[in-house]
């Protein structure tokens, strides 16, 4: 099968929203390494994730995976979530499989 040059962007797009992803959650995860401190963190961590999540992906998806990432960081003890990578799987596993 030969793909197309749009296939292939689209095959590199989602290795590297996935690689990414799993960065971006590590990151926001580091806050458990240094317990009290690591909450203080997350008030600087939580609106920049929320942004990253919103220029990772566009439209309602980004917006909503951005505002779920904010709360996520912010609310104490929830970084375990993975909110990054739960995305990624809604978009690319998921909604594709939905299409099919």
């Amino acid at each position: 099968m030969i793909q197309t040059k749009t296939q292939i962007e689209n095959e590199q797009t989602k290795k590297r929203d996935l690689i990414l992803g799993l960065l971006f959650d590590g990151i926001g995860m580091l806050s458990f390494t240094i317990p009290f401190v690591g909450e203080f963190s997350d008030v600087i961590w939580a609106p920049i994730g929320a942004y990253l999540m919103t220029r990772m992906y566009k439209g309602t998806l980004g917006k909503v995976g951005g505002a779920i990432e904010f709360l996520e960081e912010i609310l104490p003890f929830s970084d375990f979530i993975p909110t990054f990578t739960l995305v990624w799987i809604y978009k690319y596993v998921i909604k594709n499989k939905n299409a099919s």
